[in-house]
């Protein structure tokens, strides 16, 4: 995947480390390596031998359709590591979409990666408190300006898209929503199957009122 690749997966050796437990609330929690169907275990194997570590977070509820898992992984390796965006960039539509849905786990696991990218401090801390960050840089305006209204509104008015296209061009704008659409994905499915955090791990995002 290049170094971006490996940067990234360096970025998650801590992170790694922990083991997601099967905790009450999960709705799919791991599954046990000796429980895998023959798809499964074959799904599992071309994961870690591409991640280089095994299935976890998102890929956990994932894993009960292979077929879908390894298709977002694919999709994933890409809009992470090969679009025309940036990784500052790219992380920090991660931390957007992480927001937007609350989802913790997602939030956790990119936090730090978008911090290394070279996002500030700063900003990562207004996006976690629904805030408007300050001082962005130009490119970083027009990035969350698009993903705040196509994660908010469903649409993108005319100023902020000929914004984008003029800072990012076309194919940068398709990764942009590509990346906004791939992680809500992923924070649906881990909503939706309330995957947990690792051990220990306190919420870092406050639930905002419906």
């Amino acid at each position: 995947m290049g170094h971006r690749l490996a940067g990234a997966i360096a970025s998650f050796v801590m992170f790694s480390a922990v083991v997601i437990p099967a905790l009450a609330q999960d709705r799919m929690p791991p599954i046990p390596a000796d429980k895998y169907t023959e798809a499964q275990k074959k799904a599992a194997e071309e994961f870690s031998g591409g991640r280089g570590y095994e299935v976890r977070g998102p890929f956990v509820p994932l894993i009960r359709s292979p077929e879908v898992m390894l298709r977002a992984k694919a999709m994933g390796d890409h809009l992470r590591f090969n679009s025309a965006l940036a990784p500052r960039l790219s992380e920090m539509i991660i931390l957007i979409t992480a927001r937007e849905w609350t989802q913790q786990y997602e939030w956790v696991a990119h936090h730090d990666i978008a911090i290394k990218a070279g996002l500030r401090n700063d900003i990562a801390d207004a996006i976690a408190d629904g805030r408007r960050p300050v001082g962005m840089a130009e490119d970083e305006e027009a990035a969350y300006d698009m993903s705040i209204e196509i994660q908010r509104t469903k649409r993108v008015s005319d100023p902020t898209w000929n914004k984008a296209v003029a800072k990012f061009g076309e194919q940068g704008v398709i990764d942009l929503l590509g990346i906004n659409g791939y992680y809500t994905f992923l924070a649906m499915a881990m909503n939706a199957a309330r995957t947990g955090l690792p051990a220990g791990v306190a919420e870092p995002l406050k639930r905002f009122p419906d």
